[in-house]
């Protein structure tokens, strides 16, 4: 089945000349029943495919975390005859591209081929999808990268901060624990629970499917059996709602460094709420655009406390949360605490102006043709449009939405979702005026604080560390935003 619909974008980029751009989106169904989003482009011999499966390390037993994290990184490693060296000489002697990734909410197959090299290239993806080897040898070469990985994460402050941000936040649920799991996880798992994670999470159940470039959809179904036909119907049930449970107030970890690092927050707002797009044009002024930022002019510009900030949505498959990040010196961190939670409950109990409105929905609104910049990102958007649930004539209704907030439904969802008494702040770091903080503990993983941030007292650098591994513009139907923390994934 064939379903086509043009979806056409006009869009005016600042006040430069009208920017447009047009997306004919066709859903494809294969004979085997696998769905796929297709946009044809036959003016270069070139395909782009986005696969990407719902569930991802949020499916980790609890007694096996890291799994899927493990598993994904060594699909690439061999399958059939070839070893990891063998598969890589035969990806690059057809000039194709593969990359494999997990999130907490999914695992990603990202594939490049020239139209020349179609049948040979997908073959050999589809080994690597279906049938990996998951050899012994490269499972514990990867593994130790991982651990590395864990290691330094430890004594990061960023990392650190985030790890303790969604432990309070989620605790025991999945999305309370690091998804590359700990040292001691890491360490025990077995080549079963690899082959169990491959099973759980790669099933035809939850498969979504982002084809762009030069192939017809009489083509792409047939592909998509050979491709993912063999995969197991069904996968594992899906992680149980992640239920909020940080308390309000100030939680400081001490590390030796001359900087706080912060992530604050609570809970957020589901993306189907119907209050999402004032939510999101709400944070586009509050924290989410940047220089031209509420939190980046009375935090940096007003008073020199730190070099960036920012805040987000980050609407989970299973929960979510309205998440913010900076760093400062120790020695105002009382300081930046209190203007943060100022602005805060200021947009809270004020709303936004007219102004802020018009700058931030015409930033929104002419900035988003840039993001179909190519057919990788646009298979990446097909995807994020199908994960989310968004119709198939969501591009052409997108700016329609973020136009449609008015002052007043600007305020009332400002009133309803941001709620400064609830704000969670994690600190790493050795924050001077914060009396009343209460103390945790590094994560059990991490080695002996040691200084990683030596120098003069004065505003720090903004760490990407800081910016926790949650659902971000590059895993949805908006991908291609230019700051990876300030966006949900279909937006």
């Amino acid at each position: 089945m064939i379903l086509r619909l043009a979806c056409t974008l006009t869009l005016t980029l600042f006040a430069a000349l009208p920017v447009r751009a047009e997306v004919e989106i066709e859903e494809v169904t294969s004979p085997g029943g696998i769905t796929a989003w297709l946009v044809e482009e036959h003016s270069i011999p070139f395909t782009a495919l986005e696969i990407r499966f719902q569930g991802g390390a949020a499916l980790d037993p609890e007694d096996r975390r890291g799994a899927v994290n493990l598993m994904a990184a060594t699909l690439e490693e061999g399958t059939g005859d070839l070893d990891a060296q063998g598969f890589a000489a035969a990806r690059e002697a057809l000039a194709a591209s593969f990359s494999f990734d997990a999130s907490l909410d999914s695992v990603s197959v990202s594939a490049q081929f020239l139209s020349e090299n179609r049948e040979e290239a997908v073959d050999l993806l589809r080994q690597a999808i279906v049938a990996p080897s998951f050899d012994q040898t490269a499972i514990d070469r990867v593994r130790g990268q991982v651990l590395s990985i864990i290691r330094s994460n430890a004594t990061d402050p960023g990392e650190i901060a985030s790890d303790t941000f969604y432990a309070d936040a989620f605790g025991d649920h999945p999305y309370g624990g690091d998804m590359n799991g700990s040292l001691a996880s890491v360490e025990a798992l077995t080549r079963d629970d690899i082959v169990a994670a491959h099973q759980a999470t790669m099933a035809r159940d939850r498969v979504f499917v982002g084809a762009v470039g030069d192939i017809t959809p009489e083509e792409l179904g047939p592909l998509l059996d050979e491709l993912l036909g063999e995969l197991p119907a069904e996968g594992a049930p899906m992680p149980g709602r992640a239920e909020y449970r940080a308390e309000p107030g100030v939680s400081v970890v001490p590390l030796d460094t001359a900087q706080s690092v912060m992530l604050f927050g609570h809970e957020g707002i589901p993306r189907d709420d119907d209050d999402f797009f004032p939510a999101y044009v709400v944070n586009q002024i509050l924290g989410g655009g940047g220089f031209n930022s509420r939190l980046m002019e009375e935090v940096r510009e007003k008073r020199g406390l730190t070099y960036g900030v920012g805040s987000y949505l980050v609407p989970f498959d299973h929960g979510e949360l309205i998440m913010g990040q900076t760093s400062t010196a120790n020695a105002r961190a009382a300081d930046t605490i209190a203007v943060l939670r100022d602005e805060w409950a200021r947009i809270a109990e004020e709303g936004v102006t007219e102004a802020e409105l018009d700058e931030a929905k015409t930033y929104l609104t002419g900035s988003y043709p840039l993001r179909f910049d190519g057919n990788g990102p646009i298979a990446d958007i097909l995807v994020g449009m199908q994960m989310e649930g968004l119709p198939i004539d969501y591009i052409a209704t997108r700016n329609d939405r973020i136009e449609a907030v008015t002052p007043e439904d600007a305020a009332r969802v400002a009133r309803r979702i941001y709620r400064p008494e609830d704000l969670h702040f994690v600190v790493v770091g050795e924050p001077e005026g914060l009396e009343d903080a209460t103390t945790g503990a590094a994560p059990a993983d991490a080695a002996s604080p040691v200084s990683d941030t030596p120098g003069a007292e004065g505003p720090a650098t903004n760490p990407s560390a800081a910016n926790p591994a949650a659902p971000t513009a590059g895993e949805g139907a908006d991908a291609g935003v230019d700051d990876a923390a300030e966006t949900p994934p279909a937006d």
